[in-house]
């Protein structure tokens, strides 16, 4: 007796068992019974890239007269549904499958068969949903379709968003006079606004790079097919359909000269992947930076208040502890991690393809929602809000040793050395100290070890 929550799909492999009212098909259900090493699918953005392809292929090959307009119309309205999140449910395939991603490509290739082959319409997963294309370069194009298109509307934007607050702060902290640290040790002071415009310009080259690099993502694999030759598609489709994506997705795409090249290599891939690394190491140099300045704040540092967001402790009543900084700090490690992973990775291409572009893909996307999120968590929660603590820092400033070095000039290395020395033994202010050694007048002495003074080249 037939089971009425079952039906039978077939493939070149034979018959397979598959839910009544699942979107899929044969090798979508091979593919997860196949693998369960993560359980869990790739992420939407790369589902909506892939759909996005579709779409464009299906245009294309309307266009072309290899789709009747009917097929053409019914695939592109299918992928477009996808693309806008419907059936999120239909592309359960496992992150960790075969190494070129054709089972996912397979599992959109027959969703949008199933709900384009609709009133009679024929809509065959491989012969018209995949026309002209091989898993080969679809996956690697929906790799830089989807980097891109996050990267341009999701990390670029939160990154700039937090140079925009770092350079408020700024502005607004221009004045604060403090001491500065090599070592982690007292050194000459300079201006708060000083040292967040550090931040600023690291982020404002983290951005910078990562336009560069997209300039090469922008570069598709599209009409490569199988091994770089084109086999199986027009001369002309991978170049349209770039064309079609960059207005579809209003972003600068283009053919990849040469196929071979963009089926095999992923160091397209692994150069954002860098960049990405790279910024996540200036967000860690922040979020430390803060913490530190945060410590205390009575046997710390205790330059600023960073805002009471939480208890800080589950036995010490009171304790309050630095959380935006540490949950950053833990993204920033996790995409260095996942940077070391996407490297090896893409190392693993194997004459005409690499054989790991799931991952790829994966990590790739992981790293920039990351990223993403833990720089809106550092503006909007630590950055933006937190508070100067004055009496603390003119309190240290006023008692820093190290700003005899603006007397070198007057009295030399080795007198300032021992002037030092002396303060910190004493614990009296350096004014006071080289008043009694050095014979200068106070007043010219409080204009040369002026903390102000001293913040700009003289």
């Amino acid at each position: 007796m037939a089971n009425p929550s079952q039906r039978t799909e077939h493939d070149s492999l034979g018959s397979v068992q598959i839910a009544a009212d699942a979107p899929w098909g044969a090798q979508t259900q091979r593919a997860i019974d196949n693998f369960r090493i993560a359980r869990r699918s790739l992420p939407h953005a790369f589902i909506r890239a892939l759909a996005q392809i579709k779409a464009a292929c299906a245009e294309v090959n309307g266009e072309l007269g290899l789709l009747a307009p009917a097929q053409a119309a019914a695939i592109v309205a299918a992928a477009d549904a996808i693309a806008l999140g419907q059936c999120p449910d239909a592309f359960p395939v496992d992150v960790y499958q075969t190494g070129s991603g054709t089972s996912t490509n397979m599992n959109v290739n027959e969703v949008i068969a199933h709900l384009a082959a609709v009133d009679g319409l024929e809509a065959h997963p491989n012969d018209h949903v995949n026309l002209g294309q091989s898993s080969n370069d679809v996956i690697p194009t929906a790799i830089h379709v989807a980097a891109l298109t996050e990267l341009e509307h999701r990390l670029r934007p939160g990154l700039r968003h937090l140079i925009a607050v770092i350079a408020r702060r700024e502005g607004d902290l221009a004045g604060v006079v403090k001491t500065g640290r090599t070592h982690l040790m007292d050194a000459m002071p300079l201006r708060m606004g000083q040292e967040l415009s550090g931040w600023r310009t690291q982020l404002e080259l983290a951005e910078a790079r990562l336009g560069d690099t997209g300039r090469r993502l922008g570069k598709l694999a599209i009409g490569a097919t199988a091994v770089g030759t084109g086999i199986n598609a027009p001369e002309t489709f991978g170049e349209r359909v770039a064309k079609r994506l960059s207005e579809r997705l209003e972003l600068p795409f283009a053919r990849q000269a040469n196929g071979f090249a963009a089926l095999s290599s992923q160091e397209t891939a692994a150069e954002l992947s860098g960049q990405l690394r790279t910024l996540a190491t200036a967000l860690l140099k922040i979020a430390n930076d803060l913490r530190w300045m945060n410590s205390g704040p009575l046997a710390g540092l205790g330059e600023i208040a960073l805002p009471a967001l939480q208890p800080g402790s589950s036995i010490m009543p009171g304790k309050v502890n630095p959380v935006i900084p540490e949950a950053v700090m833990m993204a920033c490690v996790q995409v260095t991690g996942l940077d070391a992973a996407v490297s090896l990775a893409a190392q693993s291409g194997n004459f005409q393809l690499n054989v790991m572009l799931p991952l790829i893909a994966d990590n790739l996307l992981a790293q920039i929602q990351l990223l993403s999120d833990a720089m809106e968590h550092l503006a909007d929660k630590a950055i933006a809000r937190f508070e100067v603590n004055h009496e603390q820092i003119a309190e240290t400033l006023g008692r820093n040793p190290i700003l005899v070095t603006a007397l070198n000039a007057e009295i030399g290395y080795e007198a300032g050395a021992r002037i030092a020395k002396l303060a910190y033994a004493s614990g009296r202010p350096i004014l006071d100290v080289a008043a009694e050694e050095t014979g200068i007048d106070r007043q010219r002495l409080a204009n040369l070890l002026d903390p102000a003074r001293l913040t700009g080249p003289r």
